[in-house]
């Protein structure tokens, strides 16, 4: 790795300052540009560079960044090839990301909870509405600042248009895309899927926010794999000992982790609105803090670290 790191070069006007992590595929930078300020310079590795299907993928991700415009969805600033190298330029966002600060305070105040998943749940709409599906959400792929309140949807690498052909896929047969903890039944069997998958993945994302826990307790992948496809989820509340949202809240969540597609909300922003308006209908109403819980942290605590989101892929 030591011979392409970046850092210390000046790359396309980019001053590349230090790695800040990296993944099977790609490598990310912290870098700074006259115009643009402090950013994020993520890079293709040397060797995926004639791998033609991470090629694909790198580019998909440039391309569908730039497509969906949205202000809860990380800017693409520019992207193009210098010198053999393929790279990706977006906006260097703000405080954690959303695994870690989910980690450390979950369960979560309902108000706090709806305020997220409605800021996700409008990246994703637009998303849809620019005919792509994420195909990968979760909480490493959202960066979240606590002390403003505003999230930025992260990582369109494994993103697929909703008119992508069987034949144009870059998954095998056979194969699915996406974190088992949070990809949709329907998804495991490498099949295009619709906007649909992404609710699902959404609705899980909430159950962590509210119970510290997920809707799965499996102790391997392929008893993961297994639950996914044969079994309903834990109910949000017997997640965990303590915790009732009662059966508005409940019915909202079960709906959203429907195992057939046809079953769940018509679109994601539904999802969103009826679990806000579940959420907040008692209002200051917070479920107990979970054991150990600590203070979150300020924005910049950490910042680079929290910027593996970008290149967790791989």
């Amino acid at each position: 790795m030591a011979k392409e790191n970046l850092a210390g070069q000046n790359i396309a006007g980019y001053s590349i300052l230090e790695l800040v992590g990296e993944g099977g595929t790609s490598v990310v930078y912290r870098a700074t540009h006259p115009e643009h300020g402090t950013v994020a310079f993520k890079a293709l590795r040397d060797k995926m560079r004639q791998d033609k299907t991470a090629l694909a993928r790198f580019t998909r991700e440039a391309n569908f960044g730039k497509r969906v415009i949205h202000p809860n969805v990380i800017r693409t600033i520019e992207t193009g090839q210098v010198d053999g190298i393929p790279y990706l330029v977006i906006e260097w966002a703000g405080g954690d990301l959303l695994e870690s600060y989910a980690k450390k305070n979950a369960p979560m105040p309902r108000d706090e909870v709806a305020n997220v998943i409605m800021q996700i749940s409008d990246a994703v709409a637009a998303a849809h509405e620019s005919g792509i599906v994420h195909r990968d959400l979760k909480p490493d792929n959202a960066m979240y600042d606590h002390a403003t309140g505003t999230l930025k949807l992260l990582d369109f690498g494994i993103a697929a248009a909703t008119d992508t052909s069987q034949d144009e896929r870059l998954t095998r047969a056979g194969y699915f895309v996406g974190t088992l903890m949070y990809v949709a039944p329907e998804a495991l069997s490498g099949a295009l899927v619709t906007p649909a998958a992404d609710q699902y993945s959404l609705a899980t994302i909430a159950y962590l926010l509210l119970t510290g826990s997920l809707p799965y307790l499996a102790k391997s992948p392929r008893e993961m794999f297994t639950q996914l496809l044969s079994q309903p989820p834990i109910l949000l509340n017997k997640a965990r000992p303590g915790l009732d949202f009662g059966p508005r809240v409940e019915g909202v969540i079960s709906k959203g982790l429907a195992r057939e597609p046809g079953d769940r909300y018509p679109d994601v922003l539904t999802f969103a609105r009826e679990l806000r308006d579940a959420l907040l209908e008692a209002p200051g109403a917070r479920p107990a803090s979970a054991p150990g819980a600590a203070a979150p942290e300020t924005p910049d605590d950490g910042l680079l670290s929290r910027m593996k989101g970008l290149f967790r892929r791989g």
